[in-house]
């Protein structure tokens, strides 16, 4: 038998684990579910935009610079970026600022004629923005945080929760057949797929947190201070430039801030120039190129790729269509790589097929566990009466289990650490408020 402090040790933590499920899951469900679809993102677009995406394909192109003059009439607009296709037969990508917002025009790259244009980045970046609860606004987009915080919490709890123990026949690693009508058979479900999910769901939620508002400016800033990051992205200064010099303004991300910069002179075929270089180069297609605000500084264009050790950045001088930097995979700092690697595989491209199921696979488990969990949590209330907690441990010792727990977290995430104060502070608030009744 378990002595009573480890029964209350148990209580405790498995107290917290549903709270923990209570207020996350329905946010890690809708995640899980656009996660799941932007796994699908190439084949999805492909079903959506096939009229748009799809030319014919003839001898020659026509010039970049008029795909971008195309996509500005079209749109009404100013070109922030063009996406040249790894397809012959697929429409280049040009996406357009307005006062409206940003709306993408497919062009076909051989007749330069617009086949269709759709707002932003299309049904996709919805389901981006969905999974990243940014569509909501600054303040959700930092609940993402909290939530793959209290994710790892869950993790961890569920974990305690399910780990054997002499007397109780917790842990379990096979399914087991049973009523779907009772608890057990439920409570069975969920462990067996947080044994084989949580893994996936761990994973998911710790190489999501550099995307956070928070700990992941963080994690960023001290990356690039240490010199763990990217090498910086060089400013568009040359020696063949000829305009009057100034300096970047501070804070200009990836350039070099005070770097001296030429003003060149915008006008037909710098685009061109531009693309001309990066495929001189071998800039490997599919690529974005990154049309600067700032005609001073220089063109970005990034591969857009599936492996983590493929990644490359390339800048060129708008004026001379020279190569002012060439920034790939082996000169990262071990941060960087460990951060795109963790990117690729969290989109479920860097292992191929394989890597793209087991990331679909955790997805499903989060459904499932929280499917099975609000069922097990109905089941177990008491006759009449609505959801309710599992009951409060009697031994205040048994608190250490949970506070182990979730504690060294709470200070590695400051957010989740801050939203667990005020979970304590709510719960000792209703505490007082059922005591006067």
């Amino acid at each position: 038998m378990n002595s009573p402090i480890v029964s209350d040790a148990f209580r405790a933590v498995w107290r917290w684990h549903f709270y923990a499920g209570l207020f996350v899951l329905p946010f890690l469900m809708l995640m899980a579910l656009t996660g799941g679809l932007y796994l699908y993102k190439a084949e999805i677009e492909g079903v959506a935009y096939r009229s748009l995406a799809t030319v014919e394909v003839r001898e020659a192109r026509t010039s970049p610079d008029q795909w971008r003059q195309a996509a500005e009439q079209a749109v009404g607009g100013t070109a922030a970026a063009v996406v040249v296709p790894d397809r012959p037969d697929r429409a280049v990508q040009v996406r357009v600022r307005t006062d409206q917002g940003e709306r993408t025009a497919f062009v076909d790259p051989y007749t330069g004629q617009v086949t269709g244009t759709v707002g932003g980045q299309g049904v996709m970046e919805i389901v981006k923005k969905l999974h990243s609860l940014e569509l909501f606004g600054k303040p959700f987009n930092i609940l993402v945080e909290i939530v793959a915080g209290w994710a790892i919490i869950l993790f961890a709890t569920g974990l305690f929760l399910w780990w054997p123990r002499k007397g109780r026949d917790v842990a379990v690693a096979l399914p087991r057949p049973g009523d779907p009508a009772r608890r057990p058979f439920w409570r069975n479900a969920h462990a067996v797929t947080g044994l084989y999910a949580g893994g996936i769901i761990l994973f998911l939620a710790l190489t999501g947190m550099p995307w956070s508002a928070v700990w992941g400016d963080k994690f960023l800033n001290v990356m690039r201070e240490s010199g763990l990051g990217r090498p910086p992205a060089p400013a568009a200064a040359s020696a063949w430039s000829h305009g009057k010099g100034h300096n970047a303004p501070s804070g200009t991300g990836w350039t070099m801030e005070h770097a001296v910069l030429h003003a060149p002179s915008e006008g037909p075929g710098i685009l061109s120039r531009v693309i001309a270089t990066a495929e001189a180069e071998g800039m490997g297609q599919p690529y974005t190129v990154s049309i600067p605000e700032d005609p001073s500084l220089a063109f970005s264009i990034a591969r857009l790729t599936r492996k983590a050790e493929d990644a490359r950045s390339l800048y060129v001088d708008g004026m001379t269509g020279q190569v002012v930097g060439d920034l790939r995979w082996e000169q990262f700092g071990g941060g960087a790589k460990a951060f795109e690697w963790g990117i690729a595989v969290h989109q479920g491209m860097q292992y191929g097929e394989i890597n793209r199921l087991l990331m679909l696979f955790g997805c499903i488990g989060i459904w499932v566990l929280g499917i099975s969990g609000g069922l097990m949590a109905w089941k177990r209330r008491p006759r009449g009466a609505g959801l309710t907690a599992p009951p409060r441990p009697t031994d205040p010792r048994a608190r250490a289990a949970v506070l182990g727990i979730v504690v060294p977290l709470g200070v590695i995430f400051p957010l989740t650490g801050l939203s667990l104060l005020a979970a304590l502070g709510l719960e000792a608030a209703w505490r007082r408020v059922r005591r006067r009744r």
